[in-house]
């Protein structure tokens, strides 16, 4: 995107204001709480968590470490960082790609699985608790559909 001149963008009203102020604070505050919920519970972080997700419903429960990193929205150093981690806790193994042998696959263990379903109920409670028992009669369907958009443009 360019810069815009002033000329060219209208001012938020205080509706818009107010939302991107709440949702910029909402982005900071909520990954922290959910990562803290998980942490505190499993020594899992947010991050350990959604990789072991990740890697739970895929083929055989393995990706590449490319395809892990790009589902993942991490780089390639950092999915290494988190795979390493993982590995050394027994939750990951890491193995040659069959199809080519250049590749490197992480591969979730049985003991990956069952911390996996550990750290699922605390993930749920900590979800419920901190976004969804807030929500009231909000339109789920319509707001996901925003944020897709949002985040697709």
């Amino acid at each position: 995107m360019s810069t815009p001149s002033p000329a060219d963008v209208s001012p938020l009203s205080p509706a818009e204001e107010r939302f991107m102020r709440s949702l910029t604070r909402l982005l900071v505050v909520l990954p922290r709480k959910l990562d803290a919920d998980l942490t505190r519970s499993t020594g899992l972080s947010a991050t350990d968590y959604f990789v072991l997700v990740h890697l739970s419903e895929a083929p055989r429960r393995r990706m590449r470490m490319t395809d892990l990193a790009t589902g993942s929205a991490m780089s390639m150093s950092g999915v290494s960082r988190v795979i390493d981690r993982l590995q050394k806790i027994g939750l990951v193994a890491r193995e040659r790609c069959p199809d080519d042998g250049r590749g490197w696959e992480a591969v979730l263990t049985d003991d990956g699985l069952r911390g996996l379903q550990d750290a699922w109920v605390v993930h749920l409670a900590s979800a419920r608790a901190h976004i969804f028992d807030h929500l009231g009669e909000v339109d789920l369907e319509s707001v996901a559909a925003a944020f897709e958009r949002i985040a697709d443009c």
